[in-house]
């Protein structure tokens, strides 16, 4: 192995060794959405005509579950580094930011995907569930990973503690995720929200990977897929240019 796939493997051995905590417990906190907001919206609450409430949700529970585990992991490795002092002997290796980079956001990408396998597998059962264009399903899941790796290294870089951490994730990302159509389409809000929701990127990920399961979507997804991609290259150079200077890594 060479440096960025012997760091590649250590932060996806980092998240799998304590795989009930990493995949097994957001696994079972998907089941409980779906089970609470399933039974108690079904029969309230409607969203496409060919599509029932909970096969709705499924997609998005999915996603969200892929979404926050992927920006869990690299932030987490990171802060722990840092905290732990041992962020040091990664310095003293050859490693480029190329490296880093690929590795934090890769190993970011396999949990996410893991997870978001796991959570599918286990609310499958609840409905039925249809693919009509796997391969988007695919696209903005593998797309959406990488995003949020890629954002939870320039998080895990900016915070020096696990307040700062915990507060960028509980005031930035779990409200644009929740916000996003997780569990309703937008259609159903006012304009005013509808549009605030348009800004909201996070609504692109969930609705462009919903497409792939049922054909329809709030919006076209090549636009979905090119708001995805704009924002993950821009969350990509900023992170890159982090490592690159080495921003509250050296000091």
């Amino acid at each position: 192995m060479n440096g960025w796939t012997m760091l590649f493997y250590k932060e996806v051995l980092r998240f799998w060794k304590v795989g009930f905590q990493t995949v097994a417990a957001p696994i079972l906190t998907a089941m409980l959405y779906l089970l609470i907001f399933g039974h108690v919206l079904e029969d309230h609450v409607k969203v496409y005509d060919t599509v029932r409430y909970t096969a709705f949700l499924v997609p998005g529970l999915v996603m969200m579950s892929i979404l926050q585990n992927a920006i869990a992991n690299s932030s987490s490795s990171l802060i722990q580094s840092k905290i732990m002092g041992n962020l040091v002997f990664l310095l003293l290796t050859p490693l480029s930011h190329w490296s880093w980079f690929v590795a934090y956001v890769g190993s970011s990408i396999v949990r996410g995907m893991v997870v978001g396998a796991g959570v599918f597998l286990a609310t499958a059962w609840f409905t039925s569930i249809s693919f009509v264009a796997p391969l988007w399903i695919l696209t903005f899941a593998v797309l959406g990973a990488a995003l949020m790796g890629a954002m939870g290294v320039i998080a895990g870089l900016w915070a020096e503690k696990f307040d700062q951490l915990a507060a960028f994730q509980n005031f930035v990302i779990m409200p644009m995720t929740f916000l996003s159509g997780v569990f309703y389409s937008i259609h159903s809000l006012p304009a005013f929200w509808q549009g605030v929701s348009h800004l909201n990127p996070f609504f692109y990920m969930i609705d462009g990977f919903r497409y792939g399961f049922f054909g329809v979507s709030d919006v076209s997804p090549w636009i979905s897929l090119g708001v995805v991609c704009a924002a993950l290259l821009v969350v990509s150079a900023v992170a890159m240019h982090l490592l690159r200077t080495g921003y509250k890594i050296r000091s």
